[in-house]
């Protein structure tokens, strides 16, 4: 059978370091955005099925508790000397842009009075379609601010994740050059998996603590994927090929 003849018009186009930056940031973004999605649509299902007797005191608290964290175990950080007065300003400015520039709790504000009698015009139509759903709104509200709020917090984790990492390479190396000199085998198939299981790693640790829909400390979530991550390096480091 003969061989399919190549087209020389057809040529392979490969990404730049830019190109491939603004589709990491493009990924990261969407990321986020479908992990804050995830929280209050699972919040808007637990105030129907799992914590109907709580409502909104549920979203509440956990706000409560997430800066708590920060105020009991995390007075000082690398990023910030101030970690709990970072993540409140982080949720400030999150409700600041998203729910006051654009007019939404303006126009929460107009729609919630109850409609005067006789009151012509869209806003006792809009009161009666927004009343119902006042607590879900709300309570999204409230959610996106423990969203930033643990954003933030993940952002002061960062550190954790770059130590860990930097100990964990270490050692892979030194275990590299001991395989290297003592005439060790080499696996490409164990380089390529674990390689390729660092950023998922870091991806599911941000995705997993964003989403969750209670309250938990920090170090449940950073500690143990932060040891992850640091195997996954120093199995990378350590299975690279001997020669270069």
């Amino acid at each position: 059978m003969a061989e399919a003849a190549t087209d020389p018009r057809r040529t392979v186009v490969q990404q730049g370091l830019f190109t491939r930056g603004l589709a990491t940031i493009s990924q990261a973004i969407l990321w986020l955005l479908f992990s804050l999605l995830f929280s209050i649509i699972v919040e808007w299902v637990g105030m129907v099925i799992w914590w109907p007797e709580q409502g909104l005191d549920h979203s509440r608290t956990m706000l409560a508790k997430e800066i708590s964290y920060l105020d009991t175990d995390f007075r000082r950080s690398i990023v910030t000397s101030d970690p709990a007065r970072f993540a409140k300003e982080v949720a400030d400015g999150t409700y600041h842009y998203l729910f006051e520039v654009t007019r939404v709790v303006a126009f929460i504000h107009w729609v919630s009075p109850s409609s005067r009698q006789k009151e012509q015009g869209m806003r006792p139509t809009l009161h009666k379609i927004y009343w119902p759903l006042v607590e879900f709104v709300i309570a999204a509200m409230q959610v996106t601010q423990v969203f930033s709020v643990r954003l933030a917090i993940l952002s002061l984790a960062t550190p954790v994740f770059l130590l860990f990492s930097l100990v964990a390479l270490v050692d892979g190396l030194v275990q590299r050059d001991l395989r290297r000199w003592g005439g060790g085998r080499e696996s490409s198939f164990v380089y390529h998996y674990a390689k390729k299981a660092v950023l998922p790693l870091v991806v599911i640790t941000w995705v997993t603590y964003l989403a969750l829909p209670f309250s938990l400390h920090p170090t449940f979530i950073v500690i143990p994927f932060a040891a992850l991550f640091a195997f996954a390096v120093a199995v990378t480091a350590s299975t690279f090929k001997k020669y270069l």
